[in-house]
């Protein structure tokens, strides 16, 4: 089985952010989102990965990712053109992925507890494609798919106007060879796109078995600032303290990690919060559910639940649900309240 990583959608709902960087590299919990998955397919036993990219963010992902070695995976990439849909993607991957079965997991997608018990019943029950669900309150957003009682799909529906269920398909597929002629029978859909769920319907309407699985733990979908900071939250849970920088007199209550060469002074830390290396916080407070990047300078701030990416420079404001790009700069005096923000890279805002 080879795996298939999908990074090269654009991120129109991440803009401004997406406007100077892949969406896929927008860091969760000061780590990026792609990084999450690659890891997953590495703990499920798949060491073959092609990364599809974009023609304009596809370097600076291969140079994020370089050979896969960091993850102990062998990586090669794969160009999509256009961005004409996950099924378009597959299909540019086809050559590279030859008569394998594939694993494609979508590379802003996030999940708690891998995909290694997904990729295992596929390898036992051999369907021509097992599908991983997620049950959400708003379906019409995602894939949905309707499940018998025996857990194979019965029909798969994108974007429903009335769904059928609540489960979304979670951006993880498994597929045999059958899915490539599945692909080359696709017409565009009505938004442009070959859709992946059009795909898995052929195979059903040609008789074959497709079979599906729910998430043991949370899921999220990273298309929007609401859903990375969720992400961020629900990573941060499970943050263990780890202090490599320098803190004084600073009071901390829950987890908190600090990066090599970061200076914390003056601060009130009401964690989950996790700050990079080499950035200089003081006089400020911080959490929960913060991430601070690398060479960030954070003074007289009070950040509750926002990320910064790395080079931020935040003095004096007060933050909350916020997402700031990198060497974005807050100076002055901002309002009185604390506000929500998502500004893209080297922005710079000046307050009273």
């Amino acid at each position: 089985m080879k795996g298939v990583v999908l990074a090269a959608g654009s991120g129109t709902r991440m803009r401004p952010i997406a406007y100077s960087m892949a969406k896929q590299l927008i860091p969760v919990a000061n780590k990026p989102i792609l990084f999450y998955a690659l890891d997953d397919v590495f703990a499920s036993g798949v060491s073959e990965v092609a990364i599809v990219v974009a023609p304009d963010t596809g370097d600076e992902i291969r140079r994020a990712v370089g050979d896969g070695s960091q993850f102990g995976l062998d990586v090669d990439y794969v160009v999509q053109p256009e961005p004409l849909g996950i099924a378009h993607a597959l299909g540019v991957a086809g050559p590279w992925v030859g008569d394998d079965d594939v694993l494609l997991y979508l590379g802003d997608n996030m999940l708690k507890g891998g995909v290694g018990s997904t990729v295992a019943a596929f390898r036992q029950l051999r369907p021509s494609c097992h599908i991983l669900l997620s049950r959400v309150e708003n379906p019409q957003r995602f894939g949905v798919a309707t499940v018998g009682a025996d857990g194979r799909v019965v029909e798969l529906v994108e974007k429903p106007e009335h769904p059928a269920s609540d489960l979304a398909l979670a951006g993880i597929y498994l597929f045999d060879p059958s899915i490539w002629p599945a692909i080359e029978s696709l017409q565009p859909s009505g938004r442009g796109e070959y859709e992946i769920t059009d795909a898995i319907q052929w195979l059903l309407d040609s008789g074959r078995e497709v079979h599906a699985s729910e998430v043991s733990g949370w899921w999220k979908d990273t298309g929007t600032k609401e859903d990375l900071l969720d992400a961020n939250d629900l990573v941060l849970e499970a943050l263990v303290s780890e202090i490599a920088g320098e803190i004084t007199a600073t009071t901390v209550t829950g987890a908190l990690a600090v990066g090599a060469g970061t200076e914390l002074r003056g601060c009130e830390v009401r964690g989950p919060v996790v700050v990079g290396r080499s950035s200089v916080v003081t006089d400020s407070v911080l959490g929960p559910g913060t991430a601070i990047g690398d060479d960030c300078v954070v003074t007289g701030a009070e950040l509750t639940r926002s990320v910064l990416l790395d080079g931020v420079q935040v003095e004096t404001w007060k933050l909350r649900n916020s997402l700031l790009g990198r060497h974005v700069s807050l100076r002055g005096r901002g309002p009185d309240t604390a506000v929500p923000l998502m500004l893209g890279e080297r922005s710079e805002v000046v307050g009273a």
